[in-house]
């Protein structure tokens, strides 16, 4: 029985599919992939993960009913636009993500090094005023 449904609702899902690029106008034909070069080649939007591919690649073919929808407000951009926060002479911070229900666990980050100190987890960035000074605020570290 249930290899007769999904025969019956694969021919109307792939009839639909058909009939919907061939009146909707939003697929087009992409070129082969010898037809791409370098110089020629056009890549669709980025996406949060650093994806984009030319317009031969197959893995487009999933938006060929709807277009690809992208959000341009990436975590790790808006985390970088915080600026770190100054811990005081403290030579250790702990971060559990802001929220006891919506953080992470907590995490202790050690201060002793000179320059900004950021957390495995959300990447909210820390620093020892008595120990950063001037351009050791370019210096960066991940503590996972």
């Amino acid at each position: 029985m249930n290899r007769v449904l999904q025969q019956r609702f694969g021919r109307i899902a792939s009839i639909s599919l058909r009939s919907a690029s061939n009146n909707s106008g939003i697929t087009t034909k992409s070129p082969s992939a010898a037809q791409v070069s370098e110089t020629n080649a056009k890549f669709d939007e980025l996406t949060h993960t650093g994806q984009a591919w030319d317009q031969a690649d197959y893995r487009l073919q999933r938006f060929g009913i709807s277009p690809k929808q992208v959000n341009p407000n990436i975590a790790m951009n808006l985390i970088a636009q915080r600026p770190p926060q100054d811990c005081g002479h403290e030579r250790s911070v702990h971060c559990d993500g802001g929220h006891p229900a919506l953080g992470h666990p907590k995490v202790y980050i050690n201060l002793d090094k000179p320059g900004v100190h950021a957390c495995g987890y959300c990447g909210n960035r820390f620093y020892n005023s008595h120990v950063t000074k001037g351009t050791d605020m370019e210096i960066q570290h991940l503590n996972c």
